[in-house]
């Protein structure tokens, strides 16, 4: 180095023009290195980004969830490759992760409601108690499940309504999931007059609802008599079928066994009240006292 500044010396450069133009390289080779290595950072978390994306199209769980562990993946290596640039210029990076750690902590605090939505979100997406599609009773609200985001669960109600809840209260309460399985249970009680023939409206009911192609044989359909009401005798009927069509057959079902049970002249009663009057006269006066009864049949 002493040779190189003698002989530039001796050619009449100035020391102070060799300096600035080693200061110039310096700056300009720390410039292009910074450069290449934002190149290289921004390049790096792209295609890593667009990597975990891509694994949604080919696992079982829902894209929402690649898409969320994508952008946490190319702004991580993106905050690294800023925080190494920096260092390359001679700045503390200590001092930046630490007012980066505080930042980040600031903003959790004030934004804690809105990041518990977000882990919720992301256990909804990971485990997938409900997807999109499925008919269920979330906190007390029932609807098809329309979309899980990051931040809130959509539902559409029976009548078309949109319903938006937060995660955290879909991830922290009791789920029903309808569509879960891919058959179902029915459930009737149907009652008969105690006049009637048990066996015969035992039979009537089951033959009319294991006739409807919807009825599965297996598992052993159910049917008992479980309650001896005030005016009727209670069947319980139990039939599995599959879960799209269980709406439409439980209330099919209940329609056709009125009508199997009316056709084979078996008597389906209604609530009814007998009153019971009885006079009787006063001796010692035009008075007529009444006292009554009821009794309910």
């Amino acid at each position: 180095m002493d040779n190189f500044l003698s002989a530039e010396i001796a050619n009449g450069v100035s020391v102070g023009e060799i300096l600035s133009v080693q200061f110039l390289a310096s700056i300009l080779g720390s410039l292009l290195s910074a450069v290449l290595v934002l190149v290289i950072g921004w390049a790096l978390a792209a295609w890593l980004g667009r990597r975990v994306r891509n694994l949604g199209h080919k696992e079982r769980f829902d894209e929402t969830l690649f898409n969320f562990l994508g952008a946490i993946v190319r702004y991580t290596i993106l905050v690294f490759t800023f925080v190494f640039v920096l260092n390359r210029f001679g700045l503390q990076t200590t001092s930046v992760v630490a007012a980066l750690g505080a930042a980040g902590l600031a903003i959790g605090l004030a934004l804690q409601g809105t990041l518990s939505n977000v882990a919720a979100g992301v256990m909804l997406i990971f485990f997938r108690p409900i997807k999109t599609g499925d008919f269920v009773v979330v906190n007390g609200q029932m609807g098809t499940v329309k979309d899980i985001s990051l931040n809130y669960t959509e539902l559409a109600s029976i009548a078309n309504v949109q319903i938006i809840i937060p995660n955290s209260e879909v991830w922290g309460n009791t789920i029903t999931n309808y569509s879960a399985y891919d058959v179902r249970r029915v459930e009737w009680t149907f009652g008969v007059g105690y006049g009637a023939n048990l066996g015969t409206a035992e039979k009537v009911i089951l033959d009319t609802i294991m006739a409807d192609p919807r009825a599965h044989a297996e598992p052993e359909p159910f049917i008992k008599v479980t309650n001896l009401n005030d005016s009727s005798v209670d069947f319980l009927v139990r039939i599995w079928c599959a879960n799209a069509d269980a709406f439409a057959f439980q209330g099919d079902m209940t329609r056709a066994v009125k009508e199997a049970l009316d056709a084979a002249g078996v008597e389906i009663p209604f609530p009814t009240r007998t009153l019971v009057h009885e006079n009787s006269a006063v001796k010692d006066g035009l008075r007529v006292a009444g006292s009554g009864g009821d009794t309910a049949a």
